[in-house]
């Protein structure tokens, strides 16, 4: 209904917190009953309100909103005595106590006739609070008790004098008076505070927005029918009721105008005159129209039921009231509206009854759903875990391999880095991005020394150093790179140079005009020094992929709650051991490569003989180009011949003499050959070796995969597994919630079967 649940004879309520049992005591049926509440209900009406009923009975008042009456007005507008005449329950009329908080009346069919007297505390208060006022239970034998009582309820919320020091003078809590008989018929009527409209240091603006607030939850409830009372006593357009009424029930089609007090209207004046015509419903329009009662005055509050109705009978008999229709004034005919109002708005508020009943049973479901499996015992969590490991095993396998059938891997987005957070998805073509990154990187600043073309070269390496030099220009202007060596550039003289430096002071016994192996490893070692932080950083924007990569997984297809356990206990651990073992294997590669220089790939003599060859060829060319002759023949004509002995003379000079720089030049040669069959070599050693071996094919084996799962203790399971206390908190509320729902559509159906419509 609203904030303020009816409290029934249920296990649990809207919170699903435990309500304590009461046990109600057996009393005389005809001690607590009244003609007047047989009368509020037709045959007709007793049936549809025993659908309500059964409805209440299997929980539903705090789940779904249910029918119910509210009495609601102005302070002092007359609502208690309203309520009063209504169902002729005496209401304590000591400090008006009764209007300092909302007082619902529960009637209900039963085999026992009952009382029972509780309090629904507000939602607000302390957990100690509400325990405290949740175990406030009172029973009555006869109506005379119900004032004490009241005033016991009243002193148990904390509400003290009227005005009194630190005293409150309403409060959001809920007393709720439940009677229960064979010939009780099913209805909720609530009696709610009076609106405020001044403030004094009784009754301080808080007051006045909490009585507000309460009388508008009820209100807003489209299954209630509002009682609005308004005193004669007070200039009706001035009475803030009607105002709200207008807000919230706009075509006031829900909405009972109550006209109280007309017995202070002075006879025959024009004021008198305004109320008649209103309550004829020419004035505010409503749809369910206006009823004029006549109360007990003060000097008339000793009055039994019976004189009451007397007088009333007596008053509306006299002057202009005589001509308002009967329908229209006194307590009976408004029980008799009150049963045809409430017949048919039931009829009609039952189809809504039954689609919010669907709809929110859907709803519960789809919350139990949204909680995932339920995961109390170890068996429960280890299968739970079990399935969202073999999901997150699949998608693994799938993404490694290139497989990308999955709706986990979704659409490519084009505008975005192939290594984007956005196209991530995909590991191995990422994997196989960052890898031909690496090895561009290699090729580009691998080597410490970028060497000028010698005469052994020709035109196309001298083409692809001058390629890689533009494409390095290009790259060191990328920020991304800036951590990157950048190769000095030295020209073929400065190379021989540096290998001249190198080789007198790595010289052993090796005859004049040739080099020891060693040589070679110390230029390799120095041109080479770069691979090392190359590698590494190659490693690590890997393994940040894969852990990015793995998180994405986690959070698409393990719950929530699981993400950040199935991280610590397992993902970080694994990734982190994944990273370490790449870097011990590069750190083996390395020390392989810092060995003496070792190849068996053809790749290698070959690259030098040519370079030999090319360089014998360049030699001979440039010879045979200074041993030109131009000798005229016979006939006059001019050709070019070779002078053998220019040409030897030419060869003899191209001989370098200096055999420190022939054997460096040899050295540099046969340095450039070995560093690119190694750089080779070593760019597919760290993709296979290190990055596919430790970072990127082990992951479905060790990210939680079926296996890890298996071997699992039950500690460890329960660690990632168990569900969070307020998740089992939820999903026994959601639970709970469903089997209601699940019943009352249940009792609804069963309860429509026997309704002749």
């Amino acid at each position: 209904m609203s904030d303020f649940p009816v409290l029934d004879q249920s296990d649990s309520d809207k919170d699903g917190a435990d309500i304590p049992v009461v046990t109600p005591v057996s009393i005389d049926p005809d001690s607590v009953t009244t003609s007047s509440l047989q009368a509020l209900q037709s045959e007709d009406q007793r049936k549809v309100m025993d659908i309500v009923d059964k409805l209440r009975r299997t929980g539903l008042s705090g789940v779904v909103e249910l029918p119910q009456l509210i009495v609601c007005g102005d302070q002092s507008s007359g609502k208690s005595s309203v309520l009063e005449a209504i169902t002729e329950i005496p209401f304590p009329r000591k400090e008006n106590l009764c209007t300092r908080f909302a007082t619902e009346i529960i009637l209900r069919r039963s085999s026992a006739s009952t009382s029972t007297i509780t309090i629904t505390p507000d939602k607000l208060r302390p957990g100690s609070e509400q325990a405290k006022l949740k175990s406030f239970t009172k029973s009555i034998n006869d109506f005379s008790q119900l004032p004490d009582v009241i005033e016991e309820a009243t002193l148990a919320m904390g509400l003290g004098v009227v005005g009194g020091i630190n005293s409150r003078a309403f409060s959001r809590d809920v007393l709720s008076i439940e009677i229960t008989g064979p010939s009780r018929p099913q209805l909720t009527l609530v009696d709610l505070p009076g609106l405020i409209h001044a403030t004094n240091k009784a009754q301080t603006e808080t007051d006045k927005e909490l009585i507000l607030n309460l009388v508008t939850q009820y209100m807003k409830n489209p299954r209630t029918i509002i009682l609005a009372v308004v005193s004669a006593k007070n200039d009706y357009a001035n009475q803030i009721i009607l105002d709200h009424c207008r807000k919230i029930d706009e075509q006031g089609r829900r909405t009972l105008g109550i006209i109280t007090k007309p017995d202070f209207l002075r006879e025959g004046t024009e004021n008198e005159l305004s109320w008649i015509e209103l309550a004829q419903n020419k004035d505010i329009y409503l749809e369910r129209g206006w009823h004029m009662l006549k109360n007990r005055a003060d000097d008339q509050m000793k009055f039994s039921f019976e004189q009451r109705n007397e007088d009333e009978d007596l008053f509306f008999s006299k002057g202009r009231y005589a001509d308002l229709p009967r329908e229209c004034v006194g307590i009976d005919s408004l029980r008799e509206r009150l049963s045809k109002v409430l017949l048919n708005h039931l009829i009609k508020e039952l189809p809504s009854l039954k689609d919010e009943m669907v709809n929110k049973l859907q709803a519960t479901v789809d919350e139990i759903e949204n909680l995932g499996e339920k995961r109390n015992t170890s068996q429960e969590q280890r299968m739970a875990l079990m399935k969202i490991s073999m999901r997150i095993n699949d998608i693994l396998k799938s993404a490694t391999k290139g497989y990308y059938d999955s709706p986990f891997f979704g659409y490519i987005n084009m505008d975005a880095a192939v290594d984007s957070p956005e196209n991530i998805r995909r590991l191995r073509a990422v994997v196989q991005h960052l890898n031909m990154g690496f090895a561009k990187d290699m090729r580009l600043r691998g080597h410490k020394f970028a060497f000028g073309a010698g005469p052994g070269d020709v035109e196309h390496d001298t083409e692809e150093e001058t390629k890689a030099q533009k494409e390095l220009e290009e790259l060191e202007e990328d920020e991304t790179l800036v951590l990157l060596p950048v190769p000095r550039k030295l020209t073929r003289k400065e190379s021989v140079d540096w290998v001249k430096k190198t080789l007198e002071r790595s010289r052993g016994y090796e005859l004049p005009g040739t080099f020891q192996p060693i040589l070679i490893t110390h230029l390799f070692w120095e041109q080479s020094s770069p691979w090392k932080h190359i590698a590494s950083q190659h490693i690590e924007k890997v393994a940040q992929v894969c852990k990015k990569f793995v998180d994405t997984v986690l959070g698409d297809i393990a719950p929530a709650e699981f993400k950040e356990r199935i991280t610590a206990f397992n993902v970080d651990v694994a990734l982190s051991r994944s990273l370490s073992e790449a870097k011990h294997e590069l750190h083996k590669i390395l020390k392989d490569e810092a060995g003496h220089p070792c190849t068996y790939n053809h790749y290698f003599t070959t690259t030098i003989q040519k370079m030999r060859k090319r360089k014998q060829q360049a030699t001979t060319k440039a010879a045979s180009e200074i041993s030109k002759t131009d000798l005229k023949d016979k006939y006059g004509s001019y050709h070019s011949y070779i002078d053998s002995d220019k040409l030897t003379v030419a060869m003899d000079e191209a001989i370098e003499l200096d055999m420190d720089i022939f054997s460096s030049q040899e050295a540099l040669d046969t340095q450039r050959a070995y560093y690119k069959d190694e750089m080779k070599y070593f760019v597919n050693v760290i993709a296979k070796a290190v990055i596919e071996r430790h970072l990127v094919e082990p992951l479905p084996d060790i990210i939680i995969s079926p296996l890890v799962v298996t071997e699992m203790t039950d500690k460890q399971i329960e660690y990632v597994a168990a569900e969070p206390a307020e998740i089992s908190q939820q999903r026994t509320r959601l639970e709970s919630r469903r089997v209601m729902l699940e019943k009352g559509l249940e009792t609804f159906r069963e309860a429509m079967g026997g309704l002749k419509r």
